[in-house]
């Protein structure tokens, strides 16, 4: 039987129609999000890699695997533990029923925390991770700087069925949260008979936010990688800071600070005009640190 048997997450690949991928990278969202968030991002940087006078990577061109993480998206009702070792697992199963050459791993917030335990279990084949503001600390929920508690409080709040996605923006603005973050919550709304619902498990997620908040997984990024085998590239893990981030504590952008002095296979980039929403506050600036890394 297959080791890997069991939940897999729903995927979308994407990949420029000119540049047939010779290799695969994972990329997941943040905690409440899915794969749709990324989709806009990640196909420019697919097709950027057709383009004349692209970098040597041209050669072995990336194909991008977007994930929907357990209870997130089309990627409902998974069996417990609701962890981010389980979600690593999922991501196991996916790449052996894909078939595909995965490569690299791409995660933003808690989805970097699930990249983190991926690598923990790829301890070879893995090229390139990207890790996007995330804090690889383990730390109380209401000392992280995360507005993730509270945007799970507030959606356990709201009677549902709910009137309309109007009537959900404005409860979710009330609580004091930006019309920015209403429009983002509401892609989990949908229409169901007498009105609307939030197509999430609540419970889960608390369950996955609450192991989130418990892991430190310093260990992945400090840790010698091993060593590559004959026309492998060795592991390169690139760390991208928002400037503005409150998601990342003090205490861990000195340590991200001092990692590439002695772990060489780390690098640090941080976007000074970016908070925690990077490709939104900084597109341009993101997609040329992943594209010069690729």
């Amino acid at each position: 039987m297959n080791a890997h048997a069991g939940f897999v997450p729903h995927h979308a690949l994407v990949s420029a129609p000119s540049a047939a991928p010779a290799r695969w990278m994972l990329v997941l969202h943040g905690i409440f999000g899915s794969g749709a968030n990324w989709r806009t991002f990640i196909r420019r940087l697919a097709e950027a890699q057709a383009e004349s006078g692209a970098p040597g990577l041209s050669a072995r061109p990336w194909g991008f695997i977007l994930v929907d993480l357990r209870a997130h998206g089309m990627s409902q009702s998974p069996p417990a533990p609701h962890t981010i070792a389980a979600a690593a697992e999922d991501l196991l199963r996916l790449g052996d029923r894909l078939g595909l050459d995965i490569h690299g791993v791409m995660g933003h917030s808690f989805g970097g925390k699930v990249a983190l335990a991926y690598l923990e279990r790829r301890p070879a084949g893995i090229e390139r991770a990207f890790l996007l503001d995330a804090d690889p600390s383990a730390k109380p929920a209401g000392e992280s700087g995360s507005e993730s508690p509270g945007v799970l409080e507030v959606l356990r709040a709201i009677p549902q069925p709910i009137p309309s996605r109007e009537a959900f923006l404005d409860a979710v603005q009330a609580a004091g949260f930006s019309r920015a973050i209403a429009e983002w919550l509401a892609m989990n709304v949908r229409r169901e008979g007498d009105g609307f619902r939030i197509r999430l498990d609540l419970d889960i997620l608390n369950e996955l936010l609450t192991d989130y908040f418990a892991r430190d997984l310093w260990h992945v990024l400090e840790d010698p990688p091993a060593q590559a085998g004959p026309g492998v590239e060795q592991r390169r893990i690139h760390v991208v800071l928002g400037g503005r981030s409150a998601s990342i504590s003090p205490a861990s952008r000195d340590r991200f600070e001092a990692l590439p002095a002695r772990a060489p296979w780390v690098s640090v980039h941080v976007l000074p005009r970016a908070g925690h929403w990077l490709q939104v506050d900084d597109p341009d600036g993101l997609f040329d640190v992943i594209r010069a890394a690729l």
